[in-house]
This record gives C-alpha cells, sequence and structure tokens, in this order.
C-alpha cells in the first residue's frame, strides 16, 4: 500500500493477470484484423486521456513512440479532429474509442457506432471495443492504485 492506496493489482494478482490476459488476447486479434501497433497505442493513449490516467499515460506514450509514432500526432492527439495527420481508419478508432469510453446516451451513440462502423470491419469494430473496454479497465486498476509514474 501506498500511502492510503490499496495496489488493487497486487493484492489480487490472478485477476489483475486475467485483465492482463484478456489484453495479450486483444494484441493478437489487432494483429490478426491488420492493425498496426501505433493505431492501437493511440487508442490506449486517448482513451487514456480521457480518463486522465497518468501512468498508463506515460507507459503508451512509451510503447508508442517505441512503435514508430511521431511526437507530433502524439502531441496533437487530444484535438485529432482539428489536424490532418491521422487516417480515415485512426479516426475511426478514435471516434470509437471516445464513444466506448464516455457513453454518449442511446441515439447519439447509435450515431456515432453507424458512423465508424462504415470506416471499419466487423471484426475491427469488435476488437477495437474490446481495446477500449480493456484500456478502460487498466485507467480505472491505475487511478485506484495510485500508480506512480516514476522519472526516467
Amino acid at each position: 500500500m501506498s500511502g492510503n492506496r490499496v495496489f488493487i493489482d497486487k493484492e489480487h494478482r490472478p485477476i489483475y493477470q486475467a485483465l492482463a490476459a484478456t489484453a495479450a488476447a486483444v494484441r493478437t486479434a489487432a494483429e490478426e484484423a491488420g492493425m498496426d501497433r501505433i493505431l492501437m497505442e493511440l487508442v490506449n493513449l486517448r482513451v487514456s486521456q480521457l480518463n486522465g490516467c497518468a501512468y498508463c499515460l506515460d507507459l503508451h506514450t512509451r510503447l508508442a513512440l517505441e512503435a514508430g509514432e511521431t511526437s507530433q500526432r502524439l502531441a496533437v492527439l487530444p484535438a485529432w479532429r482539428d489536424t490532418a495527420v491521422f487516417s480515415d481508419t485512426e479516426r475511426a478508432a478514435l471516434g470509437l474509442a471516445e464513444a466506448l469510453t464516455i457513453l454518449p446516451g442511446g441515439e447519439q451513440r447509435e450515431e456515432i457506432f453507424a458512423k465508424y462502423q462504415g470506416l471499419l470491419s466487423a471484426e475491427q469494430f469488435s476488437v477495437l471495443s474490446w481495446a477500449v473496454v480493456t484500456m478502460n479497465a487498466f485507467n480505472r486498476v491505475s487511478i485506484i492504485s495510485g500508480h506512480p509514474v516514476k522519472p526516467r
């Protein structure tokens, strides 16, 4: 425990390991659906930005850079709609990530899903949905636990 925080990932390690196994399955499914690591890291980062998870932002920024993402695109990610640096597929993935994280009301959610389903195959839509669900879970584990961001 750090201060008054309980590291829930360490307190119940088997549950956390199951979540990590889910993330590994999502990575495999993403690769099989032809979705590259950069796209998936952009999704992880956008979800983490929306949730305000410092630990996950630090981790996935590093992973995105290691995968070949540029600092320019990372810098403008919060304003992705206002730039021309993201592909149609990336825009669809980011829009879906936001919709699944924020969960707008019924009609608005259905409009968003319909918009992005046209740009993504059923397999890609499903894998991105699982990636967002999983990233939201990891964000919550890190926020609840108060995982620190350590200087590198």
